[in-house]
């Protein structure tokens, strides 16, 4: 004889109250957002920072660089013509001339550094150039600049 098999049906039981969703994933997405808005915002203000200081320092390297290609093509007469007042009425061009001509030649530069400061009324600055000598020395010069009306200004 075989052993009788009782069959239970089972019923689901009911619905429970609805289990509180994890407040994770929503707090997850709410920090990403927020990352995503500081680093833009950081990345738009470097962006506009490095405008405005490019702004500043562009034309004083601008001036130091016309400067400087001059001396590299033996201009000395274009590369005073970009001296200041001041530097020009206590040195002729001629004097300028000789100086430039009797010292070691200048085959090429690059730019190490800008510095734009402004004193008062009186904006000045420092282009610093990495002089490469026709001998293959090498040296740094600071060229002093100054800002004469609206106009940069090697001033020597």
């Amino acid at each position: 004889m075989r052993p009788s098999r009782t069959v239970v049906a089972m019923t689901p039981l009911p619905p429970g109250p609805p289990q509180p969703k994890s407040p994770v994933r929503k707090i997850l997405i709410i920090v990403a957002i927020v990352l995503l808005l500081c680093c833009g915002g950081a990345a738009v203000a470097g962006y506009f920072a490095y405008r405005g200081i490019e702004a500043a320092t562009g034309p004083a390297r601008d001036a130091a660089t016309a400067y400087a290609d001059d001396l590299v093509a033996r201009d000395y007469a274009g590369a005073y013509a970009g001296l200041c007042s001041r530097t020009r009425a206590l040195t002729s061009e001629q004097q300028f001339i000789a100086e430039q001509t009797a010292g070691p030649r200048i085959s090429d530069y690059s730019v190490a550094g800008v510095n734009v400061e402004q004193h008062n009324s009186t904006v000045s600055g420092v282009v610093t150039l990495e002089l490469t000598r026709a001998d293959g020395s090498q040296s740094v010069l600071g060229v002093p600049l100054l800002k004469e009306d609206g106009q940069w200004r090697v001033c020597l």
